[in-house]
């Protein structure tokens, strides 16, 4: 579908699920002014045509687990094989192919050291027509997540966002660890379909309705669970999306970090490690827009010593039309 297939309404719908993703119909059209088939219609229209669907996903820092950001080189005209061959893997959370058509970017989460030696030092590097492979540990994250774009997008009145934001999960006690067999269980349904009935959660798990209704509050008071909408770009008119890779002074990181998040055409930030500390997505309408965001927000930054962008060409795998933090898959090394 077009950008001018799409209005106000669906695009206030996108940002509501993506500030509460289980929300009623009921309670949506109350927020929204519209009738519950309305509401009821036009999701059902945007989910089956593949413009938007809900995804529950689980925070990374919530069960303790260590995000990487992986670059793959590859010889000419490999880097679409190699990135289908990393999107099947389950321990990758989103692939794309960049701009020159011969790296590879990948996101990926690990619970040990061991865990990401199978991945990021044994296998990448011996597999056929790679030249070359660099991996970024996530130190920090300024924006992502449940921080979505969407979020940035006025869809929604300050009133309504008021009306339909869930309450900040509790974080005081740090990283939970693994979640358990049945929470997996739970977990893997949702990552498909966040909004999936109870009584589907409940055949998976073998649990009650209660049960299921109880541990999802659970996980999503404790920040192990979180919403998010994978949605298409042209919902948003987002035409261009590019990974900035940033070198930033170290004692100016956070705060560069920080600015970075706030801008509006930011879609996820994050401090690594590597000689490129700083990592931005960046979500514009088109490639002069790029421009000007480069030449005026980017050039503002006085802490910024090298720059380097990266257009997406492809998104192999993973939400939206953007580059997002890791989400749901544990680290299984095959």
């Amino acid at each position: 579908m077009e950008s001018d297939a799409y209005d106000d309404l669906d695009r206030a719908l996108v940002h509501a699920l993506q500030l509460d993703g289980r929300a009623p119909f009921s309670r949506l059209a109350e927020v929204l002014g519209v009738s519950d088939q309305t509401v009821a219609r036009r999701y059902t229209r945007l989910r089956t045509t593949g413009a938007m669907r809900v995804l529950g996903l689980t925070d990374p820092a919530a069960v303790g687990d260590v995000v990487w950001m992986v670059r793959v080189r590859c010889l000419p005209d490999a880097a679409l094989p190699v990135a289908e061959a990393l999107a099947r893997r389950p321990d990758t959370s989103w692939v794309n192919v960049l701009s020159d058509g011969t790296e590879v970017a990948a996101s990926t989460r690990a619970a040990s050291g061991q865990d990401s030696d199978a991945l990021l030092l044994r296998k990448l590097p011996q597999t056929p027509r790679v030249v070359g492979v660099s991996a970024h540990c996530v130190l920090h994250e300024y924006f992502g997540g449940e921080q979505s774009l969407v979020n940035k997008s006025d869809a929604l009145t300050p009133e309504q966002i008021t009306r339909l934001r869930t309450p900040a999960p509790d974080r005081s006690k740090g990283p939970r660890g693994p979640v358990s067999a049945g929470d997996r269980k739970l977990l893997d349904v949702l990552a498909g379909d966040g909004r999936a009935p109870l009584a589907e959660l409940a055949a998976a798990t073998g649990w009650s309705q209660s049960t299921v209704r109880r541990r999802l509050a659970d996980l999503l008071a404790d920040g192990t669970l979180y919403f998010d909408v994978d949605y298409s770009h042209r919902l948003f008119s987002q035409g261009v999306t590019s990974a900035i890779w940033l070198s930033v002074r170290p004692s100016e990181l956070a705060a560069t970090g920080q600015t970075l998040a706030n801008h509006p055409e930011v879609a996820f930030a994050c401090a690594t490690t590597g000689t490129k500390n700083l990592l931005a997505t960046v979500v514009c309408a088109d490639v002069p827009a790029l421009y000007t965001y480069l030449t005026t927000r980017i050039a503002e930054l006085t802490s910024v010593r090298d720059m380097e962008t990266t257009p997406i060409l492809r998104r192999v795998k993973g939400p939206g039309p953007l580059l997002t933090p890791p989400s749901r898959v544990p680290w299984r090394p095959s």
